[in-house]
Parts: structure tokens; C-alpha cells; sequence
């Protein structure tokens, strides 16, 4: 099984690669650019190298970085939008410093224009920024429907999906806290959820796992992250998740409200289950 957590990625490259040994991961999630602005860290290659013989070395699963939260591919207002795909193009790029990887992106808010328009102007920045030589693949994430969040359902993700036209550069990020949120119950009816999912989208475009317990009841649509097992999915539930067959093989990525000691124990706990399973 592959797991880890959100890292800083101040101290570039190799500096996560170690600090996710050090926390028992073989898998990790980082901020391609401040998440909360739109200043990137200028790539150091020499650190790429090291990080890149690290990963081979260690066997590390994909890596799933995270685009900004200011990026938001359908704002109503011009400047953020072409703040946006400028954001996203150039993250691109820099993704294939470390090659074959996930870029996951939350699809945006369409702060009033409606879900239909908001579905258009995603798919339009990602047919005008995917490339057939590019060896990322760029995950939507499952969202909690808070506001006027696009992706709220497996329909609205598979209606972008359909009007991308490199489709086999598209993937989804499965978000526990957030589909759950969003009003599929994966404690009761986890085996239907990823029926329905592979019905409207394909398990085969489902590529990453954000791992999280969540504070609210299911269809609260308020995206609040628990630590695992003291959420209202609660530990039995997350579990199940964890080990059902339609996720095998996926990185799980925490992103819990934790510190490093508090990644550490859940990571050791969910390779627990894993062995407890083989």
C-alpha cells in the first residue's frame, strides 16, 4: 500500500522524500506553489536528482501534488480566472521535473454563473493547457458541494471528463471527507458508492485517494477533515475504505488535522490493516 501526507515543500524535493521515510510514508502530497497565493519556488534540478534516486530507491508510489487553493479555473472575475490558467499551465510544466506523477486540482467555484458554465470554463482551460507528450496526470478532486463548489457529484466530474479531448490525461481524486460530505454514504453503502462511481465516471479514472475522517454528518456539504476514526465515518468505516479492492494500488494521501507525530500513528496504522488483510 502506498500512504502518506501532505508535506512542505520549502526545503524542496529530497528534504520531503526524507521527512516521508522519517514518518513511515512511501508516498506524499505537496503544494506545487504557496497554496494560499501564487508565488512558486524556483526548481533546484540538482535537489530533483537526489529526490528522484530517493523515490527509486525507497519504492515510493506516485506522487500527488496539490495546485493552490487561489486557483480557480471558473471565477466569475476575469483576473482571477487568467491568474488561474496561468497557474495551472506553468504548474504543468513543472510537474515534469518529476515525471509521471498526479496533479490533482479542486475544479473551482462558479460564484453564481452556475454549474453549467463553471463545467465549460474548466474543460476549456484543460483542453487549452494538456499536452500529448506530457507524462502528468491531472486529477479533479471529489468536492464536499460547500457554496457553488463544481464537482460536487460524479456527474458534474464526468461531465468536464467528457468534453476534455486528451481524456487519457484526466483522472479523479477520490476524496473520503468529501464524498461523504457531499452525500454518499460510504459507511453504509460503500460497495454501491464505488458501483456508481465506476457507472458514471470508471474506476479506471480514479487514481488517488485524499484519506480523511470527517466532522460532519453525511451531506452536510461543509468539507471539515477528521483525524481517522474520530469523525462521524468513523474507524470501522475507514477501514473498509482502505482495504476495498476498487482502490488497490492508489496512493492515500492523510489530510488530517494532525502533526507529525499524529501522521505517524495513522500511517502505522493503516499499513496495520493492510497486513492484517494479507
Amino acid at each position: 500500500m502506498f500512504i502518506g501526507n501532505h508535506l512542505s515543500a520549502s526545503g524542496g524535493y529530497e528534504a520531503m522524500g526524507k521527512a516521508a521515510l522519517l514518518l513511515g510514508a512511501n508516498t506524499f502530497a505537496f503544494f506545487t506553489r504557496n497554496p494560499r497565493g501564487g508565488k512558486a519556488k524556483e526548481i533546484n534540478e540538482a535537489d530533483v536528482s537526489k529526490f528522484l534516486a530517493l523515490k527509486e530507491e525507497h519504492k515510493f508510489g506516485k506522487l500527488v501534488a496539490h495546485a493552490p487553493y487561489t486557483m480557480n479555473l471558473c471565477a466569475e472575475k476575469e483576473n482571477v480566472r487568467t491568474f488561474s490558467e496561468e497557474v495551472f499551465a506553468d504548474d504543468l510544466i513543472r510537474m515534469e521535473y518529476t515525471p509521471g506523477n498526479y496533479y490533482n486540482f479542486h475544479p473551482g467555484s462558479h460564484v453564481g454563473q452556475g454549474a453549467e458554465a463553471g463545467i465549460e470554463m474548466i474543460s476549456k482551460v484543460l483542453n487549452q493547457a494538456l499536452k500529448p507528450d506530457q507524462s502528468t496526470i491531472v486529477l479533479l478532486e471529489t468536492m464536499a458541494g460547500k457554496g457553488s463548489e463544481v464537482g460536487r457529484s460524479f456527474e458534474e466530474l464526468r461531465e468536464i471528463i467528457d468534453r476534455v479531448e486528451l481524456k487519457e490525461k484526466v483522472g479523479v481524486c477520490f476524496d473520503t471527507c468529501h464524498v461523504w460530505d457531499g452525500g454518499y454514504d460510504i459507511v453504509n453503502r460503500l460497495d454501491e458508492v464505488f458501483t456508481e462511481f465506476d457507472r458514471i465516471i470508471g474506476l479506471d479514472r480514479l487514481y488517488a485517494v485524499h484519506f480523511n475522517d470527517s466532522m460532519n454528518e453525511c451531506g452536510s456539504h461543509k468539507d471539515r477533515h477528521a483525524k481517522i476514526g474520530e469523525g462521524c465515518i468513523g474507524m470501522e468505516a475507514m477501514r473498509r475504505v482502505a482495504l476495498h479492492p476498487a482502490l488497490a494500488g492508489r496512493p492515500f494521501i492523510l489530510e488530517t488535522p494532525n502533526d507529525d507525530e499524529g501522521y505517524k500513528k495513522e500511517i502505522a496504522l493503516v499499513r496495520e490493516w493492510a497486513e492484517e488483510e494479507n
